[in-house]
């Protein structure tokens, strides 16, 4: 699974909403800086995510943008999905949609499989769990094996 820039990018911008709080709208300009993300590529990101039900935008001197719900609702997929589309893609097919035939056969279950943890973890994982430093135990110890950290 490859997190593409957009998806990093929507989920850094979700997280500065979630830490300045519910009733706090920032600007795009703000959130950019913060993030180092480029402003226009920002602003993209926004109208994904307020298309997605997750920001809510208002126009103004005090306008800006803020999460459309608490953020201990709103999973790290959600934005990644808003941002992104699914989670797990092969070629940009959903996995249920492909068909493998001889010996790639097995390779079906295999791709659903990879969906699914990955699933388990950014379904499970909000904006408030990142934000407060708070991961859940089971991806705080998924993270502390020295094995994650090494690239094969």
């Amino acid at each position: 699974m490859r997190i593409s820039a957009k998806a990093d990018y929507a989920v850094r911008a979700a997280l500065e909403l979630a830490a300045a709080g519910e009733d706090i709208s920032l600007k795009a300009e703000t959130i950019a800086s913060a993030q180092g993300i480029p402003h226009k590529f920002l602003e993209g990101i926004l109208g994904d995510l307020r298309r997605g039900g997750l920001v809510v935008s208002r126009r103004g001197g005090n306008g800006g943008y803020r999460l459309a719900r608490p953020a201990d609702t709103i999973a790290i997929a959600d934005v990644i999905r808003a941002a992104d589309g699914p989670l797990v893609s092969v070629r940009g097919v959903r996995p249920p949609e492909l068909s493998y035939t001889g010996p790639a056969q097995s390779l079906l279950p295999l791709w659903i499989a990879v969906r699914a943890n990955v699933r388990k973890i950014l379904d499970k994982v909000t904006l408030a769990d990142v934000a407060a430093a708070a991961l859940p135990e089971e991806v705080v110890g998924l993270a502390e094996d020295r094995e994650a950290w090494t690239n094969p």
